[in-house]
């Protein structure tokens, strides 16, 4: 989680510093806005190793909260900002949420913010309007970073004067089973879309989205993918994270929801629902592909079909994972070939949204519906298609309701699904609409989104 956090209290800590004056803040990292690159390091440990540095560094033989250890050297002219060391104790720090009544994380935050605080430049202990000042500072970006609790020097202030915070419940429950160090999960199940929600901008997962599915699946929490692409298209996406196979995500034997919802596996890979396109928009989309020289890719289970070779054809392999498309003599022969599930136009998103989607809304009748995932791409599917519905129908499936689920997504192909689940989590570069039915708005795919959801909601 810190791998999140602490670059986000590092950038708003930074912004502060440009717009407010602060009295009594050495200035020696003053010019932040001048680097490319900052480095922190964050250690976590235990009482009796932060013990000894305590006493190697502060000739105070006792454990501590949080040391901060700055490397910042101004002569050097470094072109990286290495701001330096932040080390907390997790033994320590899992006391004090306990006496203050939050989580671990939520202290641990708290530790976080003033250590990084004192590398820049902070001091509590100069004077009195030092401490005013770094206190005034921690509870601001506290509140703006969304984060619970008080500032470390105001909860140091209220412990040594007797105030308690106000109890909450689940926290108490937590202190009642004996563990603050460890959560239980809210959900048996996640439902994450890939494009535009585990897939960045570059279609990429990130490593730190791959590591929370794993950290959600360790702890017990079944992860399903419920995404627009074909499976052997998820599969190859997230292979390149390794998150294939028996103890993956994805496998051809494990459940998910893929093709909008026109294609639904169950327990053990098992197909249990499939609907496909009637054949005769598929003739009329083919002949308007063939006439206007744009790229048209039929999806058929596990094939994608097509009628001529372009390069944004080679790009749904290429980027977007599918799989790669077979160039079909005729329409009649790609008909043949394989029964359809969708179709997806490929153009400029200025040629989708101007000229293709107010074509087909009208020429599709009521033959089928126009769905825009991204914004190169126009799909066609049967009227009724939904993902939230290919959702309902594996739940069905597999004897699970919807409070047990949270589910993760962008586009207005997932706003059933996300209507659904208990918590719906729309990242921020979603819709406007799928946005407006969420239950929260996570941060966007390009900031590791569903690795910040499931840190900060599933459990």
């Amino acid at each position: 989680m810190l791998r999140l956090n602490a670059p986000m209290a590092m950038k708003l800590a930074f912004e502060r510093l440009k717009n407010s004056e602060h009295k009594t803040r050495d200035t020696s990292i003053n010019n932040v806005g001048e680097f490319d690159t900052v480095e922190l390091s964050l250690l976590l440990c235990n009482d009796e190793f932060i013990r000894t540095l305590n006493k190697d560094w502060r000739d105070e033989d006792h454990a501590t909260d949080v040391l901060s250890m700055s490397q910042h050297i101004p002569e050097l002219k470094l072109p990286i900002l290495m701001l330096g060391d932040i080390v907390i104790s997790v033994e320590t720090a899992a006391r004090q949420a306990e006496e203050r009544g939050h989580t671990l994380l939520d202290e641990i935050r708290i530790l976080l913010v003033h250590g990084l605080l004192h590398l820049l430049g902070f001091d509590h202990e100069l004077s009195v309007e030092a401490e005013e000042e770094m206190e005034k500072e921690e509870e601001t970006l506290l509140k703006n970073l969304g984060w619970k609790g008080k500032g470390l020097i105001k909860s140091a202030y209220d412990a040594e004067n007797g105030v308690s915070d106000v109890k909450n419940p689940d926290t108490d429950d937590r202190k009642k089973e004996g563990s603050l160090r460890f959560y239980g999960p809210k959900f048996k199940y996640i439902f994450c879309d890939m494009d535009g929600t585990l897939l960045n901008s570059k279609s990429q997962i990130s490593s730190a989205n791959a590591n929370a599915i794993r950290e959600a699946m360790s702890r017990g929490v079944q992860v399903i993918i419920a995404t627009g692409k074909a499976r052997p298209g998820a599969i190859n996406a997230l292979k390149t994270v390794d998150l294939v196979g028996i103890n993956g995500v994805l496998s051809e034997s494990s459940p998910g929801v893929f093709l909008q919802g026109l294609l639904i596996y169950g327990r053990q890979g098992r197909e249990i629902f499939r609907r496909n396109l009637d054949p005769n928009i598929c003739v009329e989309a083919f002949l308007y592909s063939r006439e206007h020289q744009i790229p048209l890719v039929a999806f058929c289970s596990d094939r994608c079909l097509t009628l001529f070779d372009h390069p944004l054809v080679d790009s749904l392999h290429s980027v977007y994972h599918e799989p790669k498309a077979e160039t079909m003599p005729s329409i009649e022969d790609l008909l043949a070939a394989a029964e359809v599930q969708k179709l997806v136009f490929l153009d400029t998103p200025d040629r989708v949204t101007t000229t293709l989607r107010p074509f087909w809304s009208e020429a599709s009748g009521d033959h089928a519906a126009v769905v825009q995932t991204v914004p190169d791409m126009l799909e066609l599917v049967p009227h009724g298609t939904s993902k939230g519905n290919g959702v309902q129908l594996l739940l069905d499936h597999l004897g699970v309701t919807p409070n047990e689920i949270m589910a993760i997504g962008d586009g207005e192909n997932d706003i059933e699904m996300l209507k659904l689940a208990t918590l719906g989590v729309a990242l921020s570069n979603g819709s406007d609409k799928t946005k407006a039915v969420a239950d929260v708005i996570g941060v966007s795919n390009d900031e590791d989104g569903v690795a910040d959801a499931i840190y900060r909601y599933a459990f």
